[in-house]
């Protein structure tokens, strides 16, 4: 397929230039109905793209003209049999995979750390979890993903599941043996989804990861903004014909989809595509050359810490992703989220995420030999300002159990609760999540029992400061947890 067209871009592009009469939403209208300061802000340009399904422009829940060509060429580029573009993020197309093979009741097999709207799908489907535990790194105080052995024995325990979602790579850009897990469900004839969030650009480099359509999966949520080029909330949906009902699929999509799609984030992904098909390689190669550079000077630090090649060789750790770039500040006497806000106070520097003993920082192709030089300078002096000043933090790592579901997470989102004080909710049932965000990590379940390691645990991380998200009461003081009825005597 001609890679080097833009079907629907083109077609707004062209709609635009004919500068129509408009009587329809959005009221607007290209910007004249609208705050005059927004406006000047955003552009004209941008304004006058921001339209509805019209005629000309096709429509994402039924395309039959440019969105569906556009679709089509981003299945050839990814290397799928057919793409769906999702404008409610990757969270989205991450709900469409569970919803299209799940249903009351089913099982379905999960890494512990999962992104929220996994939970959410499993919920909306009324299926029931089946946790696969990852590693945890003794040296980093992260999880890395799941083994091929601890899926070997989920699917001998649970050779009924109708699915297993594996995340390709991690948020910190760990992979495990993708080919491998992918042969050994298939040999269960049950089909692979793939978070496939942060790799986009594995794709389209050799020295990247395998992705997941190549790696033979089902079906995998792909975001291209996250590091792809499109704009934010603008992702993808892979899917390979012959375990999943592709028809299915496209109806739940559509059905979580608003109908009120916005044509600007469809249309930077279908010049996204463009850009990666024809530049994708040299985009991630610049992207790596960066990256190991950062890795390089970084690890010339004092006190700091950037892995590399060396954590390779476990089944948690088959394969890595060198431009996600973890900082290890534990040996500076300061917590990964004290790090965070000192880069934003002194250097006007953001990061992707910080942990207890980490900070992410992704580098892509829209980074440059400058910002990598100030964040390397930044380092240099928090280091500085704490290496052999403070005393470095031991490594605890004190990671509960997985704990007891005890009621099906659809039973206890809607069932009857009541809110009592989370620092004596021990051994009540919860009916909320509770998660660190980013990145979205659940430490809590629906229908889960809380534990007092677990009060411990999320007390901690509250008390450093770091982003513990979730309940209603956003303050973590209280809980919602399942009604319980007193005993008869």
């Amino acid at each position: 397929m001609d890679q080097t067209k833009t079907p629907l871009f083109t077609a707004l592009k062209e709609h635009a230039g004919r500068n129509p009469v408009q009587f329809h939403i959005p009221g607007h209208k290209k910007g004249v109905g609208m705050d005059p300061e927004f406006r000047e802000f955003i552009g004209d340009n941008a304004l006058s793209i921001d339209l509805i399904n019209i005629a000309p422009l096709d429509d994402l829940h039924q395309p039959t003209g440019v969105i569906e060509e556009s679709q089509k060429l981003a299945a050839a580029a990814f290397g799928a049999d057919h793409t769906f573009f999702s404008v409610q993020g990757t969270s989205g197309a991450i709900m469409t995979m569970i919803l299209t093979v799940c249903s009351q009741g089913d099982k379905i097999i999960v890494p512990r750390n999962i992104h929220k709207s996994i939970m959410a799908a499993i919920i909306f489907a009324g299926a029931k979890p089946i946790f696969l535990k990852p590693v945890r790194d003794e040296n980093l105080g992260i999880d890395h993903g799941v083994t091929t052995s601890s899926v070997k024995r989920a699917l001998e325990r649970h050779p009924d599941a109708k699915a297993l979602l594996v995340i390709n790579p991690t948020y910190y850009g760990v992979c495990a043996n993708l080919k491998e897990i992918v042969d050994i469900v298939h040999s269960y004839n049950i089909p692979v989804l793939v978070d496939e969030a942060h790799g986009v650009l594995i794709h389209f480099h050799d020295k990247l990861p395998m992705a997941a359509m190549e790696a033979g999966a089902d079906m995998a949520a792909t975001s291209v903004h996250k590091l792809g080029g499109s704009m934010t909330q603008s992702s993808v949906l892979n899917i390979r014909e012959g375990r999943v009902n592709v028809r299915r699929a496209k109806t739940i999509i559509s059905m979580l989809t608003t109908t009120s799609t916005s044509y600007i984030l469809l249309g930077s992904l279908d010049c996204a595509r463009r850009n990666l098909a024809l530049n994708g390689h040299m985009m991630a190669e610049r992207a790596l050359e960066l990256a190991n550079y950062a890795r390089e000077e970084i690890n010339r630090i004092p006190g700091l810490e950037c892995f590399g090649e060396e954590i390779l060789g476990t089944e948690a750790t088959y394969d890595y992703d060198p431009t996600k770039v973890n900082i290890h500040v534990r040996h500076l006497g300061i917590t990964g989220y004290d790090a965070e806000n000192w880069l934003r106070e002194h250097y006007n520097i953001e990061v992707e995420l910080s942990d207890m003993y980490n900070v992410l920082c992704l580098v892509t192709p829209g980074d440059t030999r400058e910002n990598i030089d100030i964040l390397l300078d930044a380092l240099r002096q928090l280091s500085e300002e704490n290496y052999n000043i403070r005393q470095a933090n031991e490594l605890v790592i004190k990671i509960p159990k997985i704990p007891q579901l005890a009621l099906a997470p659809r039973d206890a989102f809607y069932g009857d609760t009541e809110l009592i004080p989370f620092k004596e909710s021990a051994d009540r049932i919860i009916a909320e999540f509770i998660y660190v965000y980013p990145p979205g990590i659940p430490i809590l379940l629906p229908g889960e029992v809380i534990s007092q390691d677990l009060i411990d645990y999320i007390t901690e991380h509250i008390d450093v400061g770091l982003p513990v998200k979730g309940p209603e009461d956003r303050s973590i003081e209280y809980v919602k947890v399942i009604v319980e009825a007193p005993a008869i005597f």
